[in-house]
């Protein structure tokens, strides 16, 4: 055998194991770790039928050494594809079992039928038979052939572990699952069979399907004349905090948030208030909200603010225009600067503009013509002077800011 190669693989499978054992993760039964075993080894002795020693003399080695069907080269084949490397409960029973299993393979008569029975069960005692459960492998309740009356799970049948006790499916209860659960009636029953219906909602004990065939009532319901009737526990008792309201709901009730407009109320919506909380006042029934900024005393004292009305109180703003720098309201500078030097020219700047451009060209134009004439050219500068002082004379801060900035 391999002996370093099934230490490895054991140690990555103890690896594995210790870190899903800190994840939380289940150990799994040791019976079904047999049976897995079992199978997989099954599935390499079917993987290895017909195959050979694969030397080059295949006849004198079967004759020599062994036939490879029975041969320890076959077996070691086999046991390494019985078990996952990362599988730490199959290595580790793999390793506890090892001589088992080469009995049954030199030994015993070749039946791979029996090899769950002969190894999981007489050797390794690790399960019992189905119906069966626990080290002696004692009868489920009801009896093996039949446990939890067919109604439920015999809890760690098959096994030598578990408690032997009835889980039984959700309609059915009783220690061997022969009773109907809560909410259940019999519906029909004989000596071996039972099954079992719903009762109507508010009844946990009934005779039919039928609200008036209450026998027991859940909780939350009072019986009367075979019903069940819902307790309004809100009308009983103050179940809830100060400021929620009593929902009653079928069978119990819930605690829910009054309107924000109340100081306590009686239900949803503003209409059911006990008193008006601040910032509210009471209409008829209703707590309506008041307009605090509807107020000849202005409520924000700031320069350049103004007041907005919001549910039960109010907040004060910079007017627009304007942003709050340090507690007060200052002008917004942020959207001139953006702007352009000609970005929002009025059209009659532009007519003007258009006006002085013509006699600027009409003046270069004359003075071109008396060829540096003293006269047209002093008639030139002094219009180029013109429109430039008037252009700055109103767009002097924009254009000192646009130079400023690169614009």
């Amino acid at each position: 055998m391999d002996v370093r190669r099934r230490l490895m693989d054991s140690l990555l499978g103890f690896l594995l194991a210790l870190l899903l054992s800190r994840l939380g993760v289940a150990k799994q039964e040791p019976c079904w770790t047999c049976r897995s075993l079992v199978n997989n080894f099954i599935k390499g002795i079917e993987k290895t039928a017909g195959q050979n020693f694969g030397g080059g003399n295949t006849a004198w080695e079967e004759e020599k050494l062994a036939k490879y069907e029975t041969s320890e080269t076959r077996l070691v084949e086999v046991l390494e594809t019985a078990c996952d490397k990362s599988d730490f409960e199959c290595n580790k029973m793999l390793e506890q079992n090892e001589e088992h299993l080469e009995t049954w393979w030199f030994k015993r008569p070749r039946d791979s039928s029996d090899l769950f029975d002969w190894l999981c069960m007489d050797m390794a005692k690790l399960c019992c038979n189905e119906g069966t459960w626990g080290p002696d492998c004692t009868p489920c309740p009801g009896g093996a052939d039949k446990p939890c009356s067919g109604n439920g799970k015999c809890n760690g049948a098959g096994t030598r572990g578990g408690t032997g006790t009835c889980d039984c499916y959700p309609s059915y209860g009783g220690p061997l699952c022969m009773d109907c659960a809560v909410g259940y009636y019999e519906e029909a029953k004989n000596e071996s069979h039972l099954v079992c219906s719903e009762c109507h909602r508010s009844c946990s004990k009934c005779l039919g399907p039928e609200e008036d065939r209450c026998v027991l009532c859940r909780k939350g319901w009072l019986l009367h004349d075979m019903k069940c009737i819902d307790i309004d526990e809100c009308g009983t008792v103050d179940r809830c905090k100060s400021n929620q309201y009593c929902l009653n709901t079928d069978g119990s009730y819930e605690c829910r948030e009054c309107d924000k407009s109340c100081i306590g109320c009686m239900g949803a919506g503003s209409a059911r208030c006990k008193k008006c909380n601040a910032g509210y006042y009471r209409d008829g029934a209703k707590c309506l909200d008041v307009d605090e900024c509807d107020n000849e005393i202005p409520k924000c004292k700031g320069l350049r603010e103004e007041c907005v009305n919001t549910e039960g109180s109010f907040t004060c703003v910079c007017e627009k225009g304007y942003i709050r720098v340090d507690g007060s309201c200052r002008a917004d500078r942020k959207d001139d600067s953006e702007k352009g030097l000609f970005d929002d020219i009025t059209d009659d700047e532009v007519v003007v503009l258009q006006q002085m451009f013509f006699g600027v060209v009409i003046c270069a134009l004359a003075t071109l013509a008396a060829k540096g004439d003293m006269v047209f050219t002093a008639i030139f500068i002094g219009a180029v002077a013109a429109m430039a002082g008037y252009w700055f004379s109103e767009k002097s801060d924009r254009v000192l800011e646009g130079f400023l900035k690169g614009r």
